[in-house]
């Protein structure tokens, strides 16, 4: 009973992190209508998509299935946000499913465990992680969040701070790390958002660890390859943002832990 108890209590402070946005009127609205509200007009001067920038939408019910550790493969961890968590997709067709899938052909020791939520933060991710490394033990770990932080105008030195620390709680676990960028517009302004990028670039440099510029590359600004809320990549974009990431991962698989 008292397990029991501690895990719900576990499981509401997760989702409490990732639950819903203050918008405005005090009223607090789901995740994918505050980013409608607050970010009605593109104002990005790429012309990028405003659903490529952000890994926001509704905030999952729940972690997303992930298959129980396996002592017989080495794992590779994705903590991630919407863009890694299949929102809005059939399952099994996100780009960390076709990476199990590419795993398993090319690298077939390991395994691939998604942990990715829906609307989650590098606050939530820290939080987050310590229960999932002991619970993996993973070879490699995949940092995809930081989105949802700038979708906020969340400080960017607590976000840097947040990434810093899952970088070192996961080589403190022996893991290797794959850090993944990514762009928002300039709506807070371009220091801001330039800042904002710039924070995986000095990570990756600082930690010396691989970094993918941009999950999204190469098809950002093709309206065709987002959903109907022009927000979250579609199917058909899926195995570009893994083809994206693949180059950096693969030479992690069997490489010496730093």
């Amino acid at each position: 009973m008292i397990q029991n108890r501690q895990a719900a209590r576990r499981i509401r402070d997760d989702l409490a992190q990732i639950q819903c946005l203050d918008c405005e009127g005090g009223r607090k609205l789901p995740l994918l209508a505050a980013i409608r509200s607050r970010f009605h007009l593109l104002l990005l001067g790429l012309c990028l998509p405003l659903g490529a920038l952000f890994a926001g939408g509704a905030a999952a019910a729940a972690f997303p299935s992930a298959a129980p550790p396996n002592p017989t493969f080495r794992t590779i961890l994705v903590v991630g946000d919407s863009l890694s968590a299949e929102y809005g997709l059939a399952r099994g067709t996100g780009w960390v499913s076709l990476l199990s899938d590419r795993v398993s052909q090319q690298e077939p020791q390991y395994s691939v465990v998604n942990a990715s939520i829906s609307g989650d933060t590098t606050s939530g991710g820290r939080s987050r992680l310590p229960r999932l490394l002991q619970k993996y033990r993973p070879e490699v770990v995949v940092l995809e969040l930081g989105a949802n932080d700038g979708l906020r105008g969340l400080d960017l030195a607590q976000m840097r701070d947040n990434l810093q620390a899952m970088i070192d709680a996961s080589r403190v676990a022996h893991a290797r790390v794959l850090l993944i960028g990514m762009r928002i517009p300039p709506n807070y302004g371009r220091d801001y958002s330039e800042g904002f990028f710039d924070c995986y670039a000095q990570l990756a440099r600082a930690n010396r660890i691989p970094r993918v510029t941009f999950l999204l590359d190469g098809f950002a600004d093709r309206l065709d390859w987002f959903q109907a809320d022009h927000m979250h990549p579609a199917e058909r974009a899926q195995p570009s943002m893994l083809d994206n990431v693949w180059p950096k991962l693969r030479p992690l698989l069997g490489a010496s832990a730093s």
